[in-house]
């Protein structure tokens, strides 16, 4: 009763293509060895792209709170800037530097007429060197003589020189 029945014909060439016994068994272990090792490869390729991109996302805060810093200092610059190019900031240190306002613009044209009536810029009160805190240079401690007192007895009568303003320094880079 264990013996199988033979075959016959076309049922015959069929079964020779299967192994028979233990050779089914041998064939199974390579397969079975190919999957365990594809599902392990791919769970630690898993683990490597899940860590990366968490990298990636701590790399990506980072630089988000780096450029939220330095917008906002940025913004702190642009306000300094401004309250410096104000006009009546402008028009103080204009004045802490000696300067004085200008007349009436003369243009000169491109035959070498006059255009306008050039006049001196009116002073106003004792003109001083500025002090070296108003142009940003630091003083020298050289000993200060107090001015001599004369008193100035030919009035300006020759247009005064405009005075060149001196320009501080920014620290503001690129710009």
């Amino acid at each position: 009763m264990s013996r199988k029945p033979e075959l016959k014909g076309r049922a015959a060439r069929l079964a020779r293509l299967f192994p028979v016994g233990r050779a089914n068994q041998a064939a199974r272990t390579p397969f079975v060895l190919l999957v365990v090792l594809l599902l392990g490869g791919g769970l630690i390729g898993l683990l490597v792209l899940n860590s990366a991109l968490s990298e990636g996302s701590f790399k990506l805060d980072d630089l988000q709170k780096q450029t939220k810093n330095l917008t906002d200092e940025e913004q702190a610059l642009q306000r300094d800037i401004d309250a410096y190019s104000a006009p009546d900031a402008l028009q103080r240190r204009a004045s802490e530097l000696g300067m004085v306002p200008g007349g009436d613009p003369v243009f000169l044209g491109s035959d070498g007429t006059v255009k306008g009536v050039p006049s001196p810029a009116a002073l106003r009160g004792p003109t001083q060197p500025p002090a070296p805190e108003a142009i940003g240079t630091p003083s020298v401690s050289a000993p200060v003589t107090p001015p001599t007192a004369t008193p100035v007895t030919t009035p300006v009568t020759a247009p005064t020189p405009a005075l060149t303003p001196v320009t501080t320094p920014t620290t503001t880079p690129g710009r």
